[in-house]
């Protein structure tokens, strides 16, 4: 069995959805972040880096028990027990890994600042670099919307994938961002086309959250 350790922000999102769309069996740790249950050492044993999401996976390669952190191994992790959303070699493989890796670290980290500073100026607080940081942002959902441009209708070519999981969190909370996804049409296609998957639909609210984000 595997135990999700996560809360449903943009990357804990990555995992549910990754589980649902599998059919893994596992079950769910919801963390609470505001009393930073994920710095406390129990789980720093997990995730040293102290972040959610994580994994512990009771059957794992030869029947041991593996934790992996990191949302884009996790996925990668996923992906090979189940045979599913990643190619097993050659090109193919290598454009949802190069989809994948800037997903998870372009646009997660991008879009994690706008959201910091947007909480900060919202509250008053000193938000300095926030009109770059959205410039960078639209920066990186440009480079999603050319990466479309040829008819595919997945980030990786015609068949969904992992770099589609790591994506789509992020640009679910677009409007928090201040994007105007409008401007990205083949980009919004492809969102509005993963939004009715009933896996991403159940994986929005592992652990259950009520705010609509």
């Amino acid at each position: 069995m595997i135990t999700l350790y996560s809360k449903a922000t943009s990357n804990g999102r990555k995992a549910s959805i990754m589980l649902e769309e599998t059919g893994l069996p596992y079950t769910v740790r919801s963390m609470d972040l505001q009393k930073k249950e994920q710095k406390e050492a129990w789980f720093k044993a997990i995730n040293p880096n102290g972040r959610i999401p994580a994994i512990v996976d009771d059957d794992g390669p030869d029947g041991e028990t593996v934790s992996v952190f990191e949302s884009g191994a996790i996925l990668i992790y996923l992906a090979e027990k189940s045979g599913k959303f990643l190619p097993p070699s050659g090109a193919a493989r290598a454009t949802v890994m190069e989809w994948l890796f800037y997903a998870s670290t372009h646009l997660t980290f991008s879009a994690m600042q706008v959201h910091w500073l947007i909480r900060l100026r919202d509250k008053g607080d000193p938000h300095h670099f926030l009109d770059l940081w959205k410039e960078e942002n639209n920066r990186i959902y440009a480079a999603f919307e050319k990466g479309l441009n040829d008819g595919r209708t997945y980030l990786a070519g015609d068949d969904y994938s992992i770099a589609d999981i790591a994506a789509w969190p992020w640009i679910h909370r677009w409007q928090m961002q201040e994007i105007d996804l409008a401007g990205f049409p083949r980009l919004k296609t492809w969102f509005d086309h993963i939004a009715t998957r009933p896996a991403v639909q159940t994986g929005l609210q592992i652990p259950p959250r009520d705010d609509g984000l």
